[in-house]
């Protein structure tokens, strides 16, 4: 099992002096990797909590962590597609790949925040078919040396872009609905979890994923499954705990778990932790709780 730890994007914690002690730290610590995510708005009076309310961006974040760090490598969970032009974000993530001496994991997803749809001015409908022609152009741009498209979405005259990628960064895809776990199966290099997913069954999420694989002719054993961890370090024996929150002897054993239902990596993620990603958050006071956090977590080599 690999582990993985989130860096600070969400709240007041997220500075770039955070950003560069927790990667640097976490580095030192023999962590797998870094994570980051995506919030490209948020909506005025929205329910979804105050994790969303102010987030760095992630590709401009994993760049900086890139130069920084030398051996951990750097996760988008996730990036949504329909925000952007499959050409640019070719480019981008090419160019993050080439950055970072080939140590970006690329995870993509659709979106689900209606407004985010309206500011970025492509529509909410046929999500799943934009993501599959989505993902053959993407590869194809990081591949052919000409390439050109006209499908049901998008259309690329004969051009060149280069520089490629090399070698090309893994492709994983979020999603919880059975629909988008299929297509995890069929499609990527490996599925994320999300912040809300049910961790009591996530076995039964891994064996659609490895279903559809099968089913896809493809070898299940070869698929990353990538577990977003949210993760509270806390007091020992809470009533009705779930995994994840507690002591640390509880939260590892709460990962052998996870990896017992197929889980081959969990990154930590404190952002989505109130008491430390809050934008009303003491900094100094979030810092020091992630640190003792990323202390107590260390990978047990």
């Amino acid at each position: 099992m690999k582990i993985g730890f989130g860096v600070p994007v969400s709240g007041s914690w997220a500075t770039p002096a955070n950003m560069l002690l927790i990667a640097r730290r976490a580095e030192e610590l023999g962590y797998d990797s870094l994570w980051t995510f995506q919030r490209l708005l948020y909506p005025v009076g929205h329910p979804m909590g105050p994790v969303y309310r102010s987030v760095q961006d992630p590709i401009v974040t994993l760049s900086f962590l890139a130069g920084v760090t030398s051996r951990i490598r750097l996760g988008l969970a996730v990036v949504n597609m329909p925000f952007f032009s499959p050409v640019l974000l070719a480019k981008q993530l090419a160019t993050l790949q080439d950055v970072s001496g080939g140590r970006l994991d690329a995870g993509l997803g659709l979106g689900w925040l209606p407004e985010e749809f309206v500011a970025s001015g492509v529509p909410m409908e046929h999500r799943g078919r934009r993501a599959v022609e989505y993902l053959q152009v993407l590869r194809r741009l990081w591949s052919e040396e000409i390439i050109s498209h006209k499908g049901e979405f998008y259309e690329i005259p004969p051009s060149h872009q280069d520089p490629k990628p090399r070698p090309a960064p893994p492709v994983l895809l979020g999603g919880t609905a059975e629909v988008a776990l299929r297509r995890a199966g069929q499609l990527a290099d490996g599925w994320i979890s999300s912040s809300r997913a049910d961790l009591t069954s996530i076995r039964d999420q891994i064996y659609i994923v490895k279903d559809a694989a099968r089913a896809a002719g493809r070898d299940p054993g070869t698929l990353r499954f990538i577990i977003r961890g949210v993760t509270r370090l806390r007091e020992a024996g809470l009533p009705d705990r779930r995994p994840l929150t507690g002591s640390p002897e509880e939260i590892r054993s709460d990962i052998e778990v996870l990896a017992a239902a197929g889980a081959t990596e969990l990154f930590h993620d404190l952002n989505f932790d109130p008491e430390i990603s809050s934008p009303d958050a003491d900094p100094a006071a979030s810092l020091r709780r992630a640190e003792e956090t990323l202390e107590a977590m260390a990978p047990q080599r």
